[in-house]
């Protein structure tokens, strides 16, 4: 169940999280307490909220849940319905923290935010859950958050204090809870039972749970090891932007930029244009600080190639001897994020990396069961908004797609309504088909 605490990466290592759940878990006020307890606000934001007129304590405690919630709708519901981005450090590592909306209609705000984080807190409310039965989005959240690839996932059983710190119930939800994982797929967590509104166990250990031996949540989160960009994955970069200027002489410049999603770019490397597989060898690797000898993953970039070749944005730079597969036909998982149901018989614009093209869903295979956690058939059924499936895509122009699990950057898009420009979906590659 406990997940062993890895290794300290570096002093400067940066872990984005994401907190997740059901509504009034208590995401936002776990993320006030964190940056309240461990020094990351300044005193007149503190001065700000306790005079905020939508303040939900009593007294003179202060409402920690307003240093994330800043929109007026969501002080004066007491919701969170957008993602809230905050960021403080401690003398170990750096956070960036994405506090997730609990409620299901947001839950597409929740992919956003998980999209690129490196962990996961799963929020769950001790009173809610006594009886040992998650909610529906907690079930949800974890199968999302497992989904995009989070490798770590930090169960935090709230609201202890609501249940009289009964050692009992924590038990009945971590129990409930490594059910849930082993339908899901979720191999290695950590729970651990807490008070954000007290901060017991968030930031300093609390004396009201003796039977709880692990560390604190803060403890937990500065040891988490951070999954390095390999060297060793294959080259992906993805052109951005075709840059060009004094194209009336004869020397003029043209080089194409981007950030390299993966494996390593080097000086002299012969590279394949995707889909076109044109190849050419790098000449340059030009950045604002001067030229490069090579670019690992991470690395903005732009690459002047030996000769022209026609390059546009969208296409993917790769190494001729690994170069990803070119398809219009892959199965993907499916997260659908709108509010009117997929429609197999309309066109989607489908966004992978920088390239735009038109999709439609040519077949639904299957829908996860969110209260069975498995997945059913769903042939001849529509998904609808939050649903989770597996469907078969098929693209107008031909991608040079990776499986998601095996490089991210090239195995994840996005569908777009074309007549509302909203985001309808969001998808992991999961087999290339030929074609």
């Amino acid at each position: 169940m406990n997940a062993v605490t890895e290794p300290f990466l570096g002093e400067t290592s940066v872990l984005r999280f994401i907190t997740a759940g059901s509504v009034d878990d208590g995401k936002s006020t776990l993320i006030g307490r964190l940056l309240y307890d461990s020094k990351g606000v300044f005193a007149d934001q503190i001065a700000a909220i306790s005079k905020a007129k939508y303040r939900r304590t009593e007294g003179d405690a202060i409402d920690l849940s307003l240093l994330t919630d800043g929109l007026e709708a969501e002080r004066e519901q007491g919701i969170t319905i957008d993602v809230a981005y905050r960021y403080f450090a401690t003398p170990r590592r750096k956070f960036i923290i994405a506090d997730a909306p609990g409620h299901e209609q947001y839950t597409r705000n929740m992919v956003t935010g998980a999209s690129n984080s490196d962990a996961a807190i799963i929020l769950i409310d001790a009173a809610r859950a006594a009886d040992g039965v998650l909610l529906p989005q907690t079930r949800r959240h974890s199968t999302i958050a497992h989904l995009l690839g989070i490798r770590h996932i930090v169960v935090a059983v709230n609201k202890m204090d609501l249940v009289d710190w009964d050692r009992a119930v924590f038990e009945r939800i971590a129990a409930a809870y490594t059910e849930l994982a082993a339908k899901v797929g979720i191999e290695t967590f950590h729970v651990l039972p807490i008070s954000a509104l007290g901060g017991d166990n968030v930031v300093h250990a609390s004396e009201r749970t003796p039977w709880y031996t692990g560390p604190v949540l803060l403890e937990l989160l500065e040891g988490l090891a951070l999954e390095e960009l390999s060297s060793e994955q294959p080259l992906r970069f993805p052109v951005q932007l075709v840059a060009r200027h004094g194209g009336s002489r004869a020397d003029d410049f043209r080089g194409y930029m981007g950030q390299v999603a993966s494996g390593v770019l080097r000086q002299g490397d012969t590279v394949a244009v995707q889909p076109a597989g044109v190849q050419a060898v790098v000449q340059r690797l030009v950045t604002y600080d001067g030229d490069l000898d090579q670019a690992p993953a991470g690395t903005a970039v732009t690459v002047v190639l030996d000769r022209d070749v026609d390059v546009s944005r969208g296409d993917v730079l790769t190494h001729v001897q690994d170069a990803a597969a070119l398809s219009r036909c892959f199965v993907a998982e499916l997260c659908w994020l709108d509010s009117q149901p997929l429609n197999p018989a309309r066109k989607y614009l489908l966004k992978h990396g920088t390239r735009l093209t038109q999709a439609r869903i040519q077949a639904v295979h299957t829908r996860r069961d969110m209260q069975l956690l498995q997945e059913v058939d769903a042939e001849g059924v529509a998904l609808a908004m939050n649903d989770i499936g597996r469907v078969t895509v098929g693209t107008r122009d031909a991608l040079a797609l990776d499986s998601y699990a095996d490089l991210p950057a090239t195995g994840a898009f996005i569908l777009i309504d074309p007549a509302t420009h909203q985001t309808a979906a969001a998808g992991m590659v999961r087999e290339v088909q030929a074609g």
